[in-house]
């Protein structure tokens, strides 16, 4: 592998973007699954029963597919660009998944966290700059 990957073409940053919406879609499928499953029972038959019905869920086995996925755009991503360079990127997984889960899941949103998000916003400007 080359030590010093150029920072490539704009088609390259597909692989990040491929990256980062399958990440946000599996976080966002698990959380909706999650959520209607319901409660974890307390004890350890109930929630290997609960674990295995939410394995066995189309939605859930999307959005193991889908890290699965984020797993093969990344390494793609990094035949393309400096680990340096593309790694910030990532997180932009948070500012999506927060403003997703505010919009779909009625989850809250504080000023630390929306600080947070412009925080994360301006680093990833800064470093894609540099």
């Amino acid at each position: 592998m080359q030590e010093n990957l150029p920072v490539s073409r704009a088609s390259d940053h597909l692989y990040i973007l491929a990256t980062i919406l399958f990440t946000v879609y599996s976080q966002l499928a698990m959380r909706w699954q999650v959520g209607v499953a319901g409660e974890v029972p307390t004890d350890a038959i109930g929630k290997a029963r609960f674990i295995a019905t939410l394995l066995m869920n189309p939605w859930v086995l999307s959005g193991i597919l889908a890290t699965f996925l984020a797993g093969v755009s990344w390494m793609l991503t990094m035949t393309r660009f400096e680990l340096g360079y593309a790694y910030p990127f990532v997180g932009l997984n948070y500012v999506l998944v927060l403003a997703a889960s505010v919009l779909l899941f009625h989850e809250s949103l504080s000023g630390s966290k929306i600080l947070g998000t412009v925080l994360v916003i301006a680093g990833v400007v800064v470093i894609s700059r540099g």
